[in-house]
Order: C-alpha cells, then sequence, then structure tokens
C-alpha cells in the first residue's frame, strides 16, 4: 500500500501579532480523504493549518500555521510518500512588513501591501519523481474548469479536483474529478466522507 502526503486547512499570513489574513477552508476535506485513505490500507500523513477538527487517530499528524511553515513540512515529507494530494487552501497572499507590535486603529484608512506566498503543491511537482502522483484541488468561482486544467498542466498533477467555493466550512462536496488528459473520470455530489473515497478509488485507477 501507499504512503499518502495530504495537506488539508487553512494557513495564517499574519499582518502583526494579533491580526492574520486566511480564509474558509475548515479541513473537513483533508479529514475525509485521511480517513479514506486509512480505509483503504494505506498510510498517511496530514500537514494541517489551524482547524477546529480532530484527524484520524492512524494519520499523522503535522501543524503548519503559514504557508511558509506548510511548505517546508511538506517538501521534507514528500520524498518518503508514494503521492500527495493538495487539499490544503494556502494563503495565496502575504503582508511585505509585519508589524512587530499590534497595528492601532486610526481615523485614516490601512493601506497593505501583498506578495505571493509559496505554491506549495507546484513546488512537489518540481520534485515528484517517476514512481510519484499527486493530486491538486481547484476551487474556482469562475470558469472552472478552465482554471482547474491550466492548474492541472501547469503544477504537474495527475488528477485534479474541481469543487465550488461553497464547499468550503461545508459538510457536503460536489466535485469533478479530471486525469492529467483533461477527461473527466468521476463525477459526484453528496457528503465529504462519500467525495473521499472517491477520489481515493480514482487515485487506485492511476
Amino acid at each position: 500500500m501507499a504512503r499518502i502526503l495530504i495537506t488539508s486547512g487553512p494557513t495564517r499570513q499574519y499582518l502583526d501579532p494579533i491580526r492574520f489574513l486566511s480564509n474558509a477552508s475548515s479541513g473537513r476535506m483533508g479529514c475525509a480523504l485521511a480517513a479514506a485513505a486509512l480505509d483503504a490500507g494505506h498510510e498517511v500523513v496530514v500537514i494541517s493549518g489551524p482547524v477546529s477538527i480532530s484527524y484520524p487517530a492512524a494519520a499523522e499528524v503535522i501543524a503548519a500555521v503559514t504557508t511558509q511553515e506548510m511548505l517546508a513540512a511538506a517538501v521534507e515529507q514528500f520524498p518518503s510518500c508514494d503521492g500527495a494530494i493538495g487539499v490544503a487552501a494556502p494563503c495565496d497572499f502575504a503582508p511585505l512588513v509585519v508589524a512587530g507590535e499590534k497595528i492601532k486603529k486610526t481615523d485614516g484608512n490601512l493601506t497593505l501591501e501583498l506578495g505571493d506566498t509559496p505554491d506549495i503543491m507546484m513546488a512537489l511537482g518540481k520534485m515528484k519523481q517517476e514512481h510519484q502522483w499527486s493530486v491538486g484541488f481547484a476551487l474556482e468561482t469562475e470558469n472552472g474548469r478552465a482554471n482547474a486544467l491550466e492548474k492541472l498542466r501547469r503544477k504537474q498533477f495527475d488528477l485534479i479536483v474541481l469543487n465550488a467555493a461553497d464547499a468550503m466550512g461545508s459538510e457536503v462536496n460536489s466535485i469533478n474529478v479530471i486525469d492529467g488528459s483533461g477527461e473527466s473520470v468521476r463525477k459526484f455530489s453528496g457528503s465529504k466522507a462519500d467525495a473521499a473515497v472517491a477520489i481515493i478509488e480514482e487515485i487506485a485507477n492511476l
């Protein structure tokens, strides 16, 4: 059986010691994938951002807060894994300057200058060896299929899972699993637990 790396949940990019940029990712899809992979007999290591859920006890869980921390853990773990599933929603932007003290509220507006954070799954795609595979997720608000296909090719995914923005924080998900040729190999709507089983089955079909 395989050793599978799963990135899960959000990351945070701090503006000051109190405030941060993040998103509504709950980690539920990552948790469901970990459970489905374990049930299928695989070994699982989860790298998770801050979440309020609990991952399966049989999974190895590595905590990360920032996108940079999640990247460092993923790069360290990936060489010992057979494949990676990038279901995390890392914060894509970070302030160029992080205040050392709490930013005080004033009567004027606050302007933030943001820069890109590193792309975790892009980095793993460049590391991927012949025996390894990678699966990405695309959460899109428009031009979903086209954007997912572009991401699949750019990040060298073997499969990509397209889902909608309303999946964030929800117990259910509607997915479209697309393979490396751009063909839809599985469509499913239902609980995240059942969606995870469908995804693990399609990975096995690789």
